[in-house]
């Protein structure tokens, strides 16, 4: 079993709803959810006229490869009505791999951990109420230390 860090975003329709029902596809699809963060509200990052955004980060224990989790939440996002319109465009819900395990991975469509993590806000925040002692495998510091490092001044707060 892998230990897997996903973040999970929404800002369009029933945000709340929207998170959770990913959580329920995720847990039946994909691997055990051990533990969630809690609930956040972001401003849109990249496109700051989108509407604000929730953000939540989930542990999960998987026994899937980091290409078959990429394809279901891939698929989880179609189903719950994820378009890819434009980049940073507003959607129902997004899921992004954060880690999967210590394993560094870039594929063309898969890097892990995730390229942009470390410099946002939205992400950092619940990641590090979860996982702050968590070592980057790549920048060999921990979440909490590069939660502090941020520059990156996007209002992010519990929701």
């Amino acid at each position: 079993m892998v230990n897997v860090y996903l973040l999970l975003g929404s800002n369009l329709g029933d945000r709340a709803a929207y998170l959770q029902q990913g959580i329920q596809h995720i847990e039946s699809r994909v691997g055990q959810v051990v533990t969630t963060s809690d609930v956040y509200r972001t401003q849109s990052w990249g496109n700051t006229d989108a509407p604000d955004y929730l953000n939540q980060v989930i542990l999960i224990h998987t026994d899937k490869t980091a290409r078959q989790v990429l394809n279901e939440i891939l698929a989880i996002e179609l189903l719950l009505g994820r378009k890819r319109e434009e980049k940073w465009g507003s959607r129902t819900l997004d899921i992004d791999i954060l880690f999967y395990g210590d394993q560094v991975i870039n594929e063309p469509d898969l890097i892990v951990p995730h390229p942009h993590l470390h410099n946002r806000r939205f992400t950092m925040e619940p990641l590090a109420q979860i996982a702050p002692d968590l070592i980057h495998p790549i920048l060999q510091k921990d979440i909490s230390q590069l939660k502090n490092e941020l520059t990156d001044t996007l209002e992010v707060k519990k929701n």
